[in-house]
């Protein structure tokens, strides 16, 4: 790759970075906030079973060594995790990187799957809508699939556990836990395809990307390619496709993060969804505060890769980026 084509990119890089760290910043000062002005006490969790009064709190404080002011709070967990230090639980008592780290790949594998069970799904009907037109198989097939990411996700899971499961016997009751190494991939395909299926990624990856091709293909040098006899596809590839599925899987990851919340919930998947779950009902703040920022990373990671690959395929972006303030 030329040294003209690298360097939009990595002024991109540069940008977006900064600004993800900005971003980082200010989302885990939102998050430390609003914890510390929700009700109740973290440290009743310390005290589960006694008599949790002001001198037996404060005797706590004292002994893990927690500042009495947010803002000092605020300032040493900062202060840690610039250290690469997340804190300790304080209902397991355990490193919050190793708690992160050892549940971290299963929601992983689980928002990768879904994607890719979406993406599955919503490309082929896009590409066979927007090249064809509607026909009497890609019509019924697009109405399913708005029907289908329509309904809650927790009550497509429990369908779907009700139906394969309990009715069917197609696939085992049990947690991916307990499966055995050989059988984990067969649980895993319920909750990856309810995720995938159940979030409006496919719906809105087919309506964007029809939408998206279609202008393209109208496009004036799309038809004077046409006309050529020139490969259509290998024009309208990037504009059509690529940058509009990019986009629409940025945009989408905030909400596969928080779908993957209830369905780890409903599966009984031991990821980081479901880690969240139960720090949010223990108030283990340390673990809240980790997770957010974990999840705030992906995000941006996305919107990165969208960023990325924009600038990379399109000639404009790329004079933009290489100009002083480059349009965003």
């Amino acid at each position: 790759m030329k040294l003209a084509a690298v360097k939009p990119i990595a002024l991109v890089l540069t940008r977006e970075l900064a600004l993800t760290a900005l971003l980082l910043l200010g989302v885990s000062l939102v998050v430390f906030v609003i914890l510390y002005l929700a009700p109740g006490d973290p440290f009743s969790v310390l005290l589960e079973g006694q008599a949790a009064g002001q001198e037996a709190r404060a005797g706590i404080r004292e002994a893990l060594g927690v500042p009495q002011t947010w803002y000092i709070q605020y300032l040493s967990w900062l202060g840690n995790l610039l250290r690469g230090n997340f804190g300790t639980s304080m209902r397991s008592g355990l490193p919050v990187f190793g708690e992160v780290v050892r549940v971290g790949p299963s929601t992983l594998y689980l928002t990768l799957g879904s994607m890719l069970v979406a993406l599955l799904i919503a490309v082929p009907l896009a590409l066979r809508s927007s090249l064809r037109g509607p026909s009497m198989l890609t019509w019924p097939l697009t109405m399913l699939v708005y029907l289908v990411s329509a309904l809650p996700v927790f009550w497509l899971g429990y369908v779907v556990i009700y139906v394969f499961i309990h009715k069917l016997g197609v696939f085992p009751l049990m947690s991916r836990v307990s499966a055995s190494p050989e059988r984990a991939w067969l649980y895993s395909l319920l909750p990856i395809c309810v995720l995938g299926v159940g979030n409006g990624l496919v719906s809105e990856a087919v309506r964007y990307l029809r939408e998206e091709m279609s202008r393209v293909l109208a496009d004036d040098y799309i038809r004077t390619a046409r006309a050529k006899g020139a490969s259509v596809w290998r024009h309208a590839f990037k504009e059509g496709f690529l940058i509009p599925m990019t986009e629409i899987i940025a945009s989408k990851i905030p909400f596969i993060l928080g779908g993957a919340v209830i369905v780890e919930q409903v599966f009984n998947w031991p990821g980081m969804g479901r880690m969240a779950w139960q720090a949010a009902q223990d108030r283990d703040f340390p673990v809240i505060m980790a997770i957010a920022i974990v999840a705030a990373t992906f995000v941006r990671l996305g919107s990165l890769l969208q960023r990325v690959v924009y600038v990379a395929v399109n000639p404009r972006a790329s004079q933009e980026a290489r100009a002083p303030g480059g349009a965003e």
